[in-house]
């Protein structure tokens, strides 16, 4: 089922959270409304599935104009991070819940419900109660019960917030494996990027109301368009230096500090205010690299360390490389920078 807003704009009293929205979500695919808490990401979903009315504009699903179509009406389920779950029903009837309040016979309300709880692999819960649960057999639950009614349109609204590090992974897998087997398409709103890069086709990143930029995780990550979906997108995030143009290099201010820029920035004015981001993984300790820097922080996460680098004139940059022993906080190194990664945004953040 594609999905189409336009021109959407919500107000609450006078306040407007979001003015003028165009966005396009395909049939079949998994997109990612991404961003910081109040960008208006759970406002836009709640648009899609009808709890929150609209302002202006209009909502399309297929070629239909459901915008002033009740929730019941449209055909979509909502996953929400409470889970919401009926605590006095066993798994089984919190799953047919949804069937059975449209009077479905009862032998096809048996027939759904087995083969949902299949594809989730909660066939032996289905007796329990959902205190008898964990946190991610409760969201398995709440994914059962959202799509045994086989909606046109899944939406998840931040669905794993409540789980651990180690359920929050598996569940990443789980969704999207669900979503490509069945094949619905589902908006995910989250503030986790790592959840957006890893389970959708394409992220729509938003600030106040706004969109950034919708591309792939990959051409995001790679191909930002402005200083603020280069920070958003990464971990450990990008490092941004404010400085200016000077002979084909980037200068701090007290040019302590000096960066080739990547060769198709070579043109620029000389003199130019400009900023630059560099991805930690860019960054590597070598005897013959162009900037020196103290190591101020090491945080060691197995396989890799992640170093913060401080700079002369008190800029920080990262670098995250294999484990190694030799390198320590207070250690000050020369580092190499692969220059044509430099990220080079103008004086207001736009991408160069």
């Amino acid at each position: 089922m594609r999905i189409l807003l336009e021109g959407f704009t919500k107000r609450f009293g006078d306040v407007t959270v979001i003015e003028d929205m165009n966005l396009e979500i395909r049939d079949g695919e998994m997109l990612a409304l991404l961003g910081p808490s109040g960008c208006g990401k759970s406002t836009t979903l709640f648009a899609i599935c009808g709890i929150h009315g609209v302002d202006g504009g209009r909502i399309l699903f297929g070629d239909e104009d459901v915008t002033r179509t009740p929730p019941q009406a449209r055909n979509v389920s909502v996953v929400f991070q409470s889970y919401a779950l009926y605590p006095h029903m066993t798994v089984f009837k919190n799953i047919s819940f949804p069937l059975e309040i449209k009077h479905d016979d009862k032998a096809q309300i048996r027939a759904k419900v087995k083969e949902v709880a299949h594809l989730m692999h909660i066939e032996p819960l289905l007796d329990r109660l959902p205190a008898h649960l964990s946190g991610g057999q409760q969201q398995r639950v709440a994914l059962a019960r959202a799509l045994v009614r086989r909606p046109s349109v899944l939406l998840l609204d931040e669905p794993l917030a409540n789980l651990d590090a180690r359920l929050r992974l598996e569940m990443r897998a789980e969704i999207r494996r669900l979503q490509l087997e069945t094949g619905i398409t589902a908006v995910l709103v989250t503030h986790d990027q790592v959840e957006a890069m890893s389970m959708s086709d394409r992220i729509a990143i938003m600030d106040s109301g706004v969109i950034h930029q919708i591309a792939s995780p990959k051409d995001m990550y790679d191909n930002p368009v402005n200083a603020f979906v280069a920070g958003f997108l990464g971990n450990p995030p990008i490092a941004f230096l404010e400085g200016e143009v000077s002979d084909g290099r980037f200068t701090t201010p007290t040019r302590s500090v000096a960066i080739t820029l990547p060769a198709a920035m070579t043109g620029l004015c000389a003199g130019r205010r400009i900023q630059i981001g560099v991805r930690p993984e860019f960054v590597t300790a070598d005897p013959k690299g162009e900037v020196e820097a103290e190591v101020a922080f090491v945080e060691t996460q197995g396989r890799e360390n992640l170093y913060d680098l401080k700079l002369a004139d008190g800029g920080v940059l990262r670098s995250i490389q294999p484990a190694r022993d030799d390198i320590r906080v207070g250690d000050r190194l020369r580092w190499r920078i692969a220059t044509e990664q430099v990220m080079v945004f103008d004086d207001q953040g736009l991408r160069l």
